[in-house]
C-alpha cells in the first residue's frame, strides 16, 4: 500500500532535490522512517534514529540493509523544509485516498466533520506581552514567572516559543491551554479520513474550518449530508451548509441561544439517526491519532509544520484502516 503511493510521487520527489552535488537521502525512505514513527508510537527522532539502527524488520521497512550507515537524527530536521515546501503529506494523503476510493471503500454521499484540540509545545511561561519591556529571567533555564491575577488576552500576548500557538480554552471551567485546533472531515461508511485542516484556536475556528472542509469536496448533483456535535448547532453555520446543498444532520442543542436550528424536517428521517451512529467514527480516529501517533501533545513548532504532520498523521491512519478492512475482507 505505501510503495504504490510512493512510487507514484516520485516525480515530484525528482523535482525537489538537485540532480548534482553529494547524493540526498531518499525521500521516500525518510517518509518510511516517519511512518514507522506514527505507527509505533516512537516519541522522538532521536529515538526513531536508535530504533532504527538496531531493527531488522524497522530496516527492511525503510528500505536499509543491514550494512548501510544510520542518518543522524538531524537529517530529519535538514530534510523537513524541503518536503514541507513540496507539500508531501498532502500529496501523500491524497494519493493513499485515491487508491482507497479505487478499491471502492469510500462513501460519496454521508460524512462527518468535527474538531480536537492540539497541545502545542509551548508552556504557559512563553505566553507574554508583546509590546513592553523586558526583564531578564532569574534563572535563564527555568525563570519564575508569576502570572496570577494578570489579563492575559491572544491580542495582546504571544508565546515566544511558539508564536502561532493560541491561548484556548475547550470549555467553561476548564484550564486555557496554549493550542492548535486539528480538524477532520470524514466518511460515514468506514470512518475513512477525507480531509483535514489546522487552525488557530479560536471559539469560532471549528465551525470555519468545517465550511472549508466541505467546500473541498467534489460538485456532485446528489443531496448530501453532514454529521456533527451540538457545537455546529448554530444557526448561521446550519445555513452556510444548507446553500451548499448538504444537509446538515446536526446534534440538537436545544439549550442554545434561541433553540436549535435544527427541527422535525431534518430529524424525522432514518437518515439522521444513522448518521450519529456514524459519528462515532471520527472519535477513533482523532482517538488514534492522539494517542497512537502522539498527537495529544504536539513535538514540532509553527502551524503550517503542525498542519504538515497532521495531514501525514491522518495518511497514516487511513492505511492502518484501510490494512484492518482488507484483512477482514479476506
Amino acid at each position: 500500500m505505501t510503495d504504490a503511493a510512493l512510487t507514484r510521487l516520485s516525480s515530484r520527489f525528482d523535482r525537489l532535490y538537485s540532480t548534482t552535488g553529494r547524493p540526498s537521502i531518499p525521500p521516500e525512505q525518510l517518509l518510511r522512517a516517519l511512518l514507522l514513527q506514527m505507527l509505533y508510537s516512537i516519541r522522538s527522532e532521536r529515538l526513531l534514529v536508535e530504533e532504527l539502527d538496531y531493527s531488522v524488520l524497522y530496516r527492511w521497512f525503510v528500505g536499509l540493509s543491514l550494512d548501510d550507515p544510520m542518518w543522524d537524527a538531524t537529517t530529519f530536521t535538514k530534510n523537513r523544509d524541503r518536503l514541507l515546501a513540496g507539500d508531501i503529506a498532502d500529496a501523500f494523503f491524497a494519493e493513499v485516498l485515491a487508491a482507497i476510493q479505487a478499491d471502492g471503500l469510500l462513501s460519496d454521499d454521508h460524512f462527518t466533520v468535527d474538531g480536537t484540540v492540539l497541545e502545542a509545545w509551548a508552556s504557559q511561561k512563553s505566553f507574554k506581552p508583546k509590546a513592553g519591556p523586558r526583564t531578564p529571567p532569574d534563572d535563564p533555564s527555568n525563570p519564575t514567572v508569576n502570572f496570577h491575577g494578570q489579563t492575559r488576552r491572544n491580542d495582546t500576548h504571544q508565546s515566544t516559543t511558539d508564536p502561532d500557538a493560541r491561548l484556548y480554552r475547550k470549555g467553561n471551567n476548564r484550564e486555557a491551554k496554549l493550542a492548535y485546533l486539528g480538524h477532520l472531515l470524514t466518511e460515514n461508511r468506514h470512518g475513512f479520513i477525507i480531509d483535514t485542516a489546522v487552525t488557530d484556536a479560536s471559539g469560532t475556528a471549528e465551525r470555519d474550518a468545517a465550511i472549508f472542509l466541505l467546500g473541498e469536496l467534489p460538485l456532485t448533483t446528489r443531496r448530501l449530508t453532514v454529521a456533527a456535535d451540538k457545537a455546529y448547532d448554530v444557526r448561521a453555520w446550519v445555513a452556510a451548509v444548507r446553500r451548499m446543498g448538504i444537509t446538515p444532520h446536526v446534534a440538537q442543542n436545544a439549550f442554545g441561544y434561541g433553540g436549535s436550528a435544527i427541527d422535525a424536517r431534518t430529524t424525522r428521517h432514518a437518515g439522521y439517526r444513522r448518521s450519529h451512529q456514524k459519528r462515532k467514527l471520527i472519535e477513533q480516529a482523532f482517538g488514534w491519532l492522539k494517542t497512537v501517533a502522539l498527537f495529544r501533545k504536539l513535538r514540532h513548532r509553527g502551524g503550517r509544520l503542525v498542519d504538515w504532520q497532521f495531514a501525514f498523521g491522518a495518511a497514516a491512519y487511513n492505511l492502518v484502516r484501510w490494512r484492518n478492512l482488507v484483512a477482514q475482507r479476506g
